[in-house]
């Protein structure tokens, strides 16, 4: 009878386990089937611009990797698709929608507006300047200028001629900051240089940016820093066609060939992950930005090319700049 006694309390007590472990497997198999969806909205230029939007695209796909998260890319043609893409990406139940790029701020402001209950981040865009200064959206900056004077410096340590060059897209604050960095590294780096600078007014058309820099480069510039997405591939293909040096922009666009002297380097994918990363670990906040610059890694220098003919020299002086420039000696201008 003990015997029996204690058979059915251990069946009992099995039942009562397997109800708990049953209700904490469904609560389990809840979360899982409910991962933080995510949303980047591109500027135009898409995904081919290999750099910037590219680079947005990079650090959703690290996340989904890595987080577990759910991703979508909307691609925008034109202007006229900021309000659709960012629309229709919040009314298919995105919590985090991104839009890369200053141009959209207005659009995503709106939108953001619209769909209170969705989270918006915005690339190189202050929170304080959105219009309505929605609570639901951020801004994610970065500190261009910085990156811009390293590229200067690297521009002016290698010219034979005293004439260097950067080609920006449009004079949206981003291009402004690295434009201004450039000009001010080149200048601290060889006293007396000249900075030829110019703007294609256009992200896109590849052959704008190359006649500017086709024109800079009859001009004496033996380095052209292209700053202007996609356009920007044009301009660094006229410094292969001409045998200058080429300083890539965003992405570490070494990749091109050696004739890349070094890239100003803007982690728009570092910005998007921590972003997200931020998001699922419930500490989104909206109503703010976030700076990433010299000091915490978020922009810098890329690779510098194996072809330089003082590389080791070249490297040493962009790490000695770079710490001034993180702990405060060095102040870059953004404009």
């Amino acid at each position: 009878m003990a015997i029996r006694k204690w058979t059915v309390g251990a069946a009992l007590a099995l039942v009562a386990a397997l109800a708990v472990a049953s209700v904490g497997s469904a609560k389990s198999s809840t979360a899982e089937a409910t991962p933080l969806k995510v949303a980047v909205v591109t500027d135009i230029g898409g995904l081919n611009d290999k750099g910037f939007n590219d680079l947005a695209n990079k650090g959703l796909q690290r996340a989904k990797a890595q987080l577990g998260v759910q991703g979508r890319v909307f691609i925008s043609k034109s202007a006229g698709d900021y309000i659709p893409n960012l629309s229709t990406a919040a009314r298919q139940g995105n919590d985090l929608v991104f839009g890369i790029g200053f141009l959209m701020g207005d659009q995503l402001a709106t939108v953001a507006k619209a769909f209170p209950k969705t989270k918006f981040a915005i690339i190189d865009y202050p929170w304080v300047a959105l219009k309505g200064k929605p609570k639901n959206a951020r801004g994610v900056l970065f500190a261009e200028q910085e990156a811009g004077y390293l590229a200067g410096v690297a521009a002016a340590f290698e010219s034979k001629s005293g004439t260097v060059s950067s080609v920006g897209g449009q004079a949206v604050p981003a291009v402004v900051h690295f434009l201004a960095g450039y000009k001010a590294g080149a200048a601290k780096q060889k006293p007396g240089i000249k900075v030829l600078s110019g703007y294609s007014q256009d992200f896109v058309d590849q052959a704008k940016c190359k006649e500017l820099a086709l024109n800079q480069i009859d001009q004496g510039s033996d380095s052209v820093f292209a700053a202007a997405g996609g356009c920007g591939l044009g301009a660094l293909q006229a410094a292969k066609e001409r045998k200058v040096w080429g300083i890539g922009v965003d992405s570490d666009q070494a990749f091109l060939g050696p004739y890349i002297l070094a890239s100003a380097t803007k982690k728009v994918d570092v910005g998007v992950f921590s972003t997200i990363a931020l998001t699922k670990a419930g500490k989104y906040k909206g109503g703010t930005d976030t700076l990433f610059n010299v000091k915490n890694g978020g922009v810098g220098y890329g690779t510098i090319s194996t072809t330089a003919p003082r590389r080791a020299a070249l490297i040493a002086r962009l790490n000695a700049v770079s710490k001034q420039i993180a702990n405060g000696t060095i102040k870059v201008p953004s404009k």
